[in-house]
Formats: C-alpha cells, structure tokens, sequence
C-alpha cells in the first residue's frame, strides 16, 4: 500500500496560487489573455510568444513558424471575465494531462485570481522543480500588465 501511494504522489503536481490585482475583472482578463499569448515570456525576460485562441477548444500554442511549435493545450472553459481553464500537456513532451484553471472574482480594491494547476503523468524532476516558478512568474506578469492599465485609466 505505501509503495502505490508513493508512485501516485510522483505521478500528480498540484499547484495552487492566489493573486491580488489592482485593476477591475475586465481588465485583469484582457491582461491574462495578453500576457499567456503575445506578451509571453520565460522567466529570464527572453520572450516567448505564444498563441492563445480564446474560445471553448481555442488551442494554446507556441506558433514558431512555418507550420513548426509545441502544443501547449486546449480550451476547456472560458467565461469571460471569470475563468479560463486550459487542458493539456503545457511544456511537458511525454505522458501528462495537465489542467489550468484561472478563477477570477472582484474583491477589495480590484481582482482575486485563484489559480490551480494539477497535472498527472509522467512528470520529470526538472519539471516539477521549476514548474512553481515559472507560473509565479506568468502571474506576475498578469498583475503587472492589469495594474500598469488600471493605473493608465486611471491617470495614476
């Protein structure tokens, strides 16, 4: 029984993260939306574009021209400007489903995103170890893109 318990704690990743932004949910969906696609990036500031087709089965890809990329998943759910929920293997190329979940509600002074990421498969050490970082880093890349526009609107 441990054995089985112990090879399932190395098959799952669970990732839970909350987010307060500055800025209304409108904008802080519009900056998510931004910053998962065309202002991508890696964590070392290198951009790393990507395309995200906003609607139920939109694809999340990296498009790297002439019919070359990796297929990062699909769009399970979006309603805007409350969730989007995203399927599928990100940047892992072996026997893994990941899902993504952005759940955004009003709160205090701005947004509450409550982000959850699990995955089960095949997951490498490396990937495990910088998986944490990574999305800290998206995520703070969605934050600041809303608040610097909520600041613009604002005249701030």
């Amino acid at each position: 029984m441990v054995a089985t318990a112990m090879q399932l704690e190395n098959l799952t990743l669970s990732i839970n993260e909350e987010i307060r932004v500055r800025a209304s949910l409108e904008t802080t969906f519009a900056a998510l939306l931004e910053q998962l696609g065309p202002a991508n990036e890696r964590g070392d500031g290198t951009a790393m574009p990507m395309k995200l087709e906003a609607w139920p089965g939109g694809r999340w890809y990296r498009d790297l021209g002439g019919e070359d990329g990796h297929f990062w998943g699909n769009v399970q759910a979006i309603k805007r400007p409350t969730l989007l929920e995203i399927t599928g293997p990100l940047f892992m190329s072996y026997p893994v489903v990941s899902n993504v979940q952005y759940r955004l509600s009003e709160a205090e002074g701005g947004t509450l995103i409550q982000f959850h990421h699990t995955a089960l498969g095949l997951i490498s050490d490396d990937h495990r170890k910088g998986v944490k970082t990574g999305w800290g880093h998206i995520n703070e890349g969605v934050r600041k893109r809303a608040e610097s526009r909520a600041g613009r609107k604002t005249g701030a």
